[in-house]
């Protein structure tokens, strides 16, 4: 797979695992090939199979919305998820399903060698940090082999649940101030450089990021009232899951 296309090809061929069986379209993935974003979702949902494209949904039109308030739209990042075609009846995907899809976006990530990776929801978040809580860990600069990772909920998360919106709002703004910290070996947790920044005073105008913006502190979640301490659902990015948002929950911006 020696390019982007190479990979989609190999993508909408592939049967691999069972998923192949349902799907109408695989989604392999969009965006620029130079891009210095790379987003990761879980899944296709509803309309991603349908239209072979990820996030073009309700969940996909607030993710518009999100990259329009830093800046920068869908056809200047890429866009990915976790495995590329629609689990039945928009289940999790399984464990032996993400492997199998682990070597498109292994090469999807090699080839575009983005300068942050931002994980949307605890699917992707586990691919490189497993057993971690988005909760916890989201707004936070990370690294791992070499790649500077920065969690974010899902934004199907704020469609079920207006209350967290601004919150990931929040989340996004702080992406430009993920990009301009120096990169840090993989032993030392970036997220205490980011963190040194805005706790200390004002964030500096050599740090004001490429979206011309600078990151807020982030935000506390309260924990689910069911005790296990995440967000419900803020993982998925299934569009038939998310049909009772308003319409209303997309005007954000």
């Amino acid at each position: 797979m020696d390019s982007l296309e190479d990979v989609a090809r190999e993508v909408r061929a592939c049967t691999d695992c069972p998923l192949h069986r349902g799907r109408t379209n695989a989604v392999p993935g969009e965006g620029s090939p130079n891009a210095d974003l790379l987003f990761i979702g879980e899944g296709p949902g509803f309309h991603e199979d349908r239209q072979g494209r990820p996030f073009v949904g309700p969940a996909g039109q607030l993710l518009e919305g999100l990259l329009a308030s830093i800046g920068t739209n869908r056809d200047e990042v890429f866009i990915a998820n976790m495995v590329k075609c629609r689990p039945p009846d928009n289940r999790d995907p399984q464990p032996p399903e993400i492997a199998a899809c682990s070597k498109y976006l292994d090469r999807q990530i090699e080839l575009i060698n983005p300068k942050l990776v931002i994980t949307l929801g605890r699917f992707s978040l586990g691919r490189f940090f497993p057993g971690e809580s988005v909760t916890r860990a989201r707004g936070q600069l990370r690294q791992k082999n070499g790649l500077r990772i920065f969690p974010v909920m899902h934004p199907a998360a704020a469609l079920r649940r207006p209350e967290l919106r601004t919150t990931l709002v929040q989340d996004f703004r702080a992406i430009a101030d993920a990009l301009a910290v120096d990169p840090e070996p993989d032993s030392v947790d970036a997220s205490e450089v980011r963190e040194e920044s805005i706790a200390g005073g004002p964030v500096p105008a050599s740090q004001m990021g490429l979206f011309g913006g600078f990151a807020a502190p982030p935000a506390p979640i309260t924990s689910d009232p069911s005790g296990d301490g995440e967000v419900p659902d803020q993982s998925t990015g299934k569009d038939e899951q998310q049909r009772s948002a308003d319409p209303h929950q997309l005007s954000m911006f």
